[in-house]
């Protein structure tokens, strides 16, 4: 998860002022800089106990399912009542969604500006990830009984993660989700910066969000995909290339 907060005030420059992100096995900017800087390496390999704690039938999984995972804490927590929302619309809002809420927020607080308070536009361009959180919730029938349709396509579906920002926020500029698969986040920040040189909003929000809702799970490796033989990343090295 990622956010940062762009700035331009003649439309002749653009300038981060702001940024927040939240990341396995970091919390914070800080941490996540730390990591990387001493080489650390966040997927972890997870346990038979902990696969099937997660559903996942050991017994008849084959050679290629991989038990590693990039686990991201603390994903069931939420200030629900600082954003105004009750427990029933917080138990069904998918928590890519929730997260990527209070990201925003500290964004604007890490940049210095309350939105309630700044008079210029705040657009926010943002995407999210695949949302399995929704199968729960359909699984669930309490929950799909005590709860409008309409209600569990808004808290999920993913064309409202901007505009449920800029909703809750008080904010009045562009709110454009984006969807390119892995390029989101970026394309998100390309956008808002034309956005800002356009004259379309005053500061803007871009990021990204992607959380699995069961994150104890391992994959299938299939050779020829994205995804790695063993559970560990090779970004740029001469080992992570296809064969």
């Amino acid at each position: 998860m990622n956010n940062s907060v762009t700035f331009s005030q003649t439309g002749l420059e653009v300038a981060i002022i702001g940024m927040v992100g939240r990341f396995p096995g970091s919390q914070n900017l800080d941490e996540f800089w730390q990591n990387l800087r001493d080489g650390v390496e966040s997927v972890v390999s997870l346990t038979d106990e902990e696969l099937k704690s997660s559903g996942i039938d050991i017994i008849n999984i084959n050679d290629n399912y991989v038990k590693a995972a990039a686990i991201l804490e603390n994903i069931e927590l939420f200030d629900a009542s600082f954003f105004g929302f009750n427990p029933r619309e917080t138990e069904v809002i998918d928590p890519q969604q929730r997260i990527f809420l209070e990201c925003a927020w500290e964004a604007l607080e890490n940049a210095g500006y309350d939105p309630k308070q700044y008079q210029g536009s705040i657009g926010v361009y943002a995407g999210t990830g695949i949302n399995n959180y929704l199968i729960n919730l359909y699984s669930n029938q309490n929950i799909r009984n005590s709860i409008d349709a309409q209600q569990l396509v808004f808290a999920n579906d993913k064309d409202f993660l901007t505009t449920r920002v800029s909703y809750k926020l008080e904010l009045e500029g562009p709110s454009v989700d984006v969807q390119t698969a892995c390029s989101t986040s970026l394309v998100a920040v390309h956008l808002a910066c034309r956005s800002l040189l356009g004259g379309e909003c005053d500061i803007a929000l871009a990021g990204g969000v992607a959380i699995n809702a069961s994150q104890k799970t391992g994959y299938s490796y299939q050779e020829g995909g994205i995804l790695s033989p063993d559970g560990h990343c090779r970004a740029f090295d001469a080992k992570g290339e296809w064969h």
